[in-house]
């Protein structure tokens, strides 16, 4: 049903997350990520979730937080596309999200229940999909793209933030 997309299904922007994800199903993936990133938040006291590496980057509550918002929106994305809405979809700033959300204001759990009660709406989703639905494309921020580019841009986006924690993140 779902497959590796080929380059013609996103925009040459998404080739950064759908590039890092690796080969396998795709619902697996996105099941395995989740109880990594729950594992991974679940380790942090408060304190250590409100850590920036420097000043103006986000703190480790704000990425988790940002995460979920990006599954969100793609998520919805997915589901429009899936029924077939040809309707034109519009893009987003991701940085205008992050402060009215005052995702820092909020615990680590309240957190990471946001996070996995979306995952596992996009996981319903996926799974409750007929098979024709992955070709489907439909138009988000000017460029084409399919459901099934979309399911693996929503695992690559957070792949793409689980490195940079690893990366520039150390609590």
């Amino acid at each position: 049903m779902f497959t590796r997309p080929a380059s013609d299904e996103y925009s040459p922007y998404q080739n950064q997350y759908v590039s890092i994800v690796p080969d396998g199903n795709i619902v697996e993936l996105l099941e395995r990520q989740q109880q990594e990133t729950v594992d991974y938040y679940a380790s942090l006291t408060e304190q250590q979730a409100l850590y920036r590496y420097a000043e103006g980057k986000w703190s480790l509550k704000e990425v988790l937080g940002h995460i979920a918002d990006t599954e969100a929106i793609m998520s919805y994305r997915l589901l429009r596309i899936a029924r077939g809405d040809l309707t034109a979809l519009p893009g987003f700033e991701q940085d205008d999200y992050i402060e009215p959300a005052s995702f820092d204001t909020l615990s680590n759990d309240e957190l990471m229940e946001r996070y996995t009660s979306i995952r596992r709406s996009t996981l319903s989703l996926l799974r409750t999909l007929p098979v024709t639905a992955p070709a489907r494309r439909g138009i988000v921020n000017n460029n084409e793209i399919t459901v099934n580019a979309l399911a693996y841009i929503i695992s690559g986006h957070e792949l793409h933030h689980v490195k940079m924690i690893r990366e520039r993140y150390t609590v």
